[in-house]
């Protein structure tokens, strides 16, 4: 939890300094081309862009203490109230995208340990190459030309709330969610399918074969859960993969969620709309880190935390 504190802190720098050093000028964008050199000058001035960059960084950074992540240049809106209104649809991407990647992941990678170097193994190795080798960007655009528009089964973009239509929602969902969470659900085959054999060349495991227990409850509730930790930790870390890959699938597929919201900063060169999106996302990387380590406790009695 205390190192919470200078990860956060030295995220909030990078974040700043990068989003200051993106090429192009807000106050040109907004102008244009042909506004005078005083009124440049006044703009600079009420967006506070004329002060040194330590300055425009501790004010900022004050406000983030205080719940205020500054005011969208481009439309005058508060960056936090946005990011909220659009996080539930990134949530959700990312939500169904984890549940893909878990759901395929994990059973692949059990099945591929439990028959070491057969036909099922080579099938699930084969999967999890080839998913590591497409990247989620090509994988959407495929899914748009062979689902939407080819078999014409699913919509090809857009949104619509889970309240306001259920059914549509989770059609416009499944190919955002498929493009992001194949990918990270061959990351968590590989890590289980190592994790799983690991398990089973212990003693404790030949062990239990001796009792008798069926191959299925040793696999699944010895060697599987034993071998956990490993899987967490690359869950953890994919889910803030996802995060990230989220802004360029919400961009393929027309979501308005948090990842198209920063693109669309960097677009117009929006510095407390892209300062403020980065940040929030990194942040709940960073917790979601946290909270993988605390449930190691959870699946290793060994661990204790005190």
């Amino acid at each position: 939890l205390l190192m919470l504190i200078p990860v956060l802190l030295g995220i909030s720098i990078i974040t700043f300094l990068l989003a200051v050093l993106v090429p192009g000028d807000i106050v040109q964008i907004i102008l244009g081309t042909k506004s005078t050199p005083q009124a440049k000058e006044a703009l600079r001035h009420y967006f506070g862009l004329d002060r040194p960059i330590y300055v425009q960084y501790f004010h900022w950074l004050a406000g983030i203490v205080r719940g205020d992540f500054g005011t969208s240049f481009r439309t005058g809106q508060p960056v936090l109230s946005e990011i909220l209104n659009r996080f539930s649809v990134t949530a959700e991407l990312t939500g169904l995208a984890t549940l893909i990647a878990v759901v395929i992941g994990i059973p692949a990678g059990v099945i591929g340990a439990a028959k070491q170097y057969s036909k099922l193994d080579n099938a699930v190795t084969r999967f999890a190459l080839g998913g590591l080798a497409v990247p989620d960007f090509l994988l959407g655009t495929l899914l748009i030309l062979l689902l939407a528009l080819k078999a014409r089964l699913l919509p090809p973009s857009g949104y619509v709330p889970f309240s306001e239509d259920p059914l549509q929602n989770l059609k416009l969902m499944i190919m955002p969610a498929l493009a992001l969470g194949l990918g990270s659900a061959s990351y968590i085959t590989r890590m289980t399918r190592s994790s799983v054999l690991e398990t089973l060349r212990q003693d404790y495991v030949r062990t239990a074969y001796a009792k008798g227990l069926r191959p299925v409850t040793v696999v699944m509730r010895h060697a599987l859960k034993n071998g956990m930790i490993p899987i967490l930790t690359v869950l953890g870390i994919q889910i803030g993969y996802l995060l990230g890959g989220a802004v360029i699938i919400e961009v393929i597929f027309a979501m308005p969620g948090i990842g198209r919201y920063a693109i669309d900063s960097i677009s117009f060169r929006d510095y407390p709309v892209l300062q403020g999106t980065v940040l929030f996302l990194t942040t709940i990387f960073v917790v979601i880190n946290l909270l993988v380590d605390i449930m190691y406790a959870y699946l290793d009695p060994r661990i204790h935390y005190q």
